[in-house]
C-alpha cells in the first residue's frame, strides 16, 4: 500500500486510465499477473499473483527497464511511501490475516452438501 498525494489524484488516475502497454508487458514478462490497485480515500492498494520462481530477479528485470523507468518518473511524485524507512520498499507491505482458497475438485461436493438444506 502507498499513500496517493491529494494534489496528484487526477494525474495518477489519468496515467493509469492509459498505463503504457511497453510497462504492461514488462510487468507480464516479470511473472506478474491479474495486477491490481485499488482505491480507498488516499490509499493505493496493489494486488498481484506472482507466478515465476525468481520474485528479486523478476524485480530486477522490471527496475531495470528504461519504459518503466519512465513511468516511475511520472508516478513516484503522486505517491507518499508508508514504507519502512531503510527498508527498501517504495510501497508498504501488507500482511495477509486471510485467505479464502480455491475448493480443490474433490472438496466441492462435501462442502455443498455440508451447506444445503433439505
Amino acid at each position: 500500500m502507498i499513500r496517493l498525494r491529494p494534489d496528484q489524484r487526477e494525474t495518477y488516475l489519468r496515467l493509469h486510465a492509459a498505463v503504457w502497454p511497453s510497462v504492461e508487458q514488462t510487468l507480464r514478462e516479470a511473472n506478474f499477473r491479474n495486477y491490481t490497485i485499488f482505491l480507498h480515500d488516499d490509499l493505493l492498494v496493489g494486488y498481484y499473483e506472482y507466478v515465476g520462481d525468481d520474485y528479486d530477479a523478476d524485480q530486477r528485470l522490471i527496475a531495470a527497464d528504461p519504459q518503466t523507468q519512465e513511468w516511475w518518473k511520472l508516478t513516484d511524485p503522486c505517491q507518499e511511501s508508508l514504507a519502512e524507512p531503510g527498508s527498501g520498499h517504495w510501497w508498504a507491505p501488507m500482511r495477509e490475516v486471510w485467505h479464502l482458497a480455491d475448493e480443490s475438485p474433490e472438496e466441492a461436493p462435501d462442502q455443498a452438501l455440508q451447506g444445503s438444506r433439505s
